[in-house]
Formats: structure tokens, sequence, C-alpha cells
């Protein structure tokens, strides 16, 4: 799925760092989340299922919270 950059909004965790190693995301299309790297806004964005990125928020949770 092609991603429109001119045309998303792009958010960033409020717990990222002023140094702006992060990663930022959009939900462009109803069943669809992208993400992209802050510091290159212009380069490739990556789009996955709204399923998919629900499952990947989710393991990342369980993984932080266990160390």
């Amino acid at each position: 799925m092609a991603i429109q950059q001119g045309k998303t909004t792009w958010r960033k965790s409020s717990y990222s760092l002023a140094h702006g190693d992060c990663v930022e995301v959009a939900s462009p299309l109803v069943r669809s989340i992208a993400v992209r790297d802050s510091k290159d806004p212009q380069g490739p964005a990556l789009a996955f299922s709204s399923e998919s990125w629900s499952a990947f928020v989710t393991v990342v949770g369980d993984s932080a919270q266990s160390l």
C-alpha cells in the first residue's frame, strides 16, 4: 500500500525523547497503520493491518512489563 506522505497525519509517542530517535505512526486508512522513522519523514513508511499492529503493540507491551 502506498502511503501519501503529504496527506497523512503522523503522531509520535508522548514518551519520545527530544533527540528525535523515535518512530511515528499514522492511520491513513481505516484498516491500516503506517510507521516511519521520525528522522527521515520523507523516507519510506511501512504499512500494517490494524490487527497486525495491535498484536505487535501487545507483544511489545508484554515484553516491557517482564523486564
